[in-house]
């Protein structure tokens, strides 16, 4: 089994704008901003029907993105299959406005295994030509070592995940190498 969240940081492009906006033993939000070179309505197909082809392989517990789907209605799933009928809920969808937003609940990755909550929120804003993404994480309870020790590892989950996708939707093609 491929770790879920990697360690190790990642230097993205300026088009991204990141930030872990505060964190405490008790939980911590994050928020990712990035502007896509194209429209609302394809932004949001790729980032909800696509997710398989964006996603990072290593941000998975098969190590294949492909398995990854997200029912964007509420009580869907953002799930990973894991074969002979295998799975795990990765977030559950609490609201859906599509093409503008779609809110998921749950512990993502390792997050699942512990005593904390979160919620994630995917947010799609007209900019001119293109659609500025919004990807923020709040999550909160509780981690023996104190889960602003987790902040910033998550952080670099999230930002490499909105940086593959502004990519994959800019480019057209599946990015599904993990990114150095």
């Amino acid at each position: 089994m491929k770790p879920f969240f990697l360690a190790a940081g990642l230097l993205l492009i300026g088009t991204v704008r990141a930030e872990v906006t505060d964190a405490g033993p008790g939980g911590f939000i994050l928020v990712h901003e990035v502007t896509i070179s194209a429209n609302r309505a394809d932004a949001w197909a790729a980032a909800v029907d696509d997710v398989g082809r964006w996603w990072s392989d290593a941000h998975t517990i098969s190590g294949d993105a492909g398995q990854l789907s997200i029912d964007p209605s509420p009580l869907g799933c953002f799930c990973e299959a894991l074969g002979e009928q295998g799975g795990v809920v990765h977030l559950s969808v609490t609201f859906v406005n599509p093409t503008v937003a779609l809110r998921m609940t749950g512990g993502l990755g390792p997050l699942g295994l512990m005593g904390v909550n979160g919620n994630m929120l995917w947010e799609f804003f007209d900019s001119g030509d293109a659609t500025r993404v919004k990807f923020s994480y709040a999550v909160g309870g509780f981690h023996p070592d104190g889960l602003d020790s987790m902040a910033a590892a998550v952080d670099s989950v999230i930002g490499e995940a909105l940086q593959r996708l502004k990519t994959y939707v800019e480019t057209g093609n599946a990015i599904r190498a993990d990114v150095d």
